[in-house]
């Protein structure tokens, strides 16, 4: 089975527009004059191999989790990625035995997905705001459960939303919460094992069956 080298359907979708804007501008330039298509043809792929090379270096590096002086000796910092599964009672419960015997602070992010249309036309309140819904109501059944937590909408790519959120919140252990198999777009991406290889901390991943719950 073919490597998919694009992280997702938007990002994909981004590269057929920009490779569109790349070819035509060349035909572009060369309409006017060869040297002027000839000139613009060295500065995109200048600018294209930059770039290229720039994120093969970010996607290689393991992103650590900021070092942090602890308040006290029992806390422990958990970082939570989900989205739909977000208020799932499987996840909270995981989140709950995850936070016995310390005094936990968790830190909820839920990356606001969205179709790869919207996204190109940064038309993203709708999946905002459903996200900040769910987000609401799980951190409110947390605060029940006696667990401090805040929450935060993340970016659409889950692994660029865990590494937004390493760079702030010291995380001792990241929970990833996912549908089951066959019904997740994040598994089927390999978003779980693309965070293993990504960020040195222990990931644990949540599997949360809504339709059974």
């Amino acid at each position: 089975m073919p490597l998919n080298p694009f992280r997702s359907e938007a990002e994909a979708y981004r590269f057929v527009w920009l490779t569109i804007g790349y070819f035509g501008l060349i035909v572009a330039g060369a309409l006017i004059n060869r040297w002027v298509g000839l000139a613009v043809f060295i500065v995109l792929s200048a600018i294209v191999l930059f770039f290229y090379f720039r994120r093969g270096e970010r996607r290689g590096a393991r992103v650590l989790s900021p070092t942090r002086a602890h308040t006290a000796e029992d806390e422990r910092r958990i970082l939570v990625v989900a989205n739909e599964t977000v208020g799932g009672e499987t996840l909270r419960d995981a989140i709950r035995r995850r936070s016995e015997g310390s005094r936990a602070k968790v830190l909820v992010v839920s990356p606001a997905l969205n179709t790869p249309l919207k996204h190109w036309v940064s038309d993203d309140d709708q999946a905002r705001n459903a996200a900040q819904e769910r987000l609401d109501r799980s951190l409110a059944r947390l605060m029940e459960a006696g667990i401090e937590a805040r929450g935060e909408i993340g970016d659409g790519e889950p692994l660029q939303a865990i590494e937004d959120a390493l760079r702030t919140f010291g995380a001792d252990e990241i929970i990833i919460s996912t549908h089951p198999e066959g019904r997740s777009n994040w598994l089927e991406k390999g978003v779980v094992s693309g965070a293993r290889e990504r960020f040195a901390v222990p990931i644990t991943h949540v599997v949360v069956d809504l339709q059974r719950e």
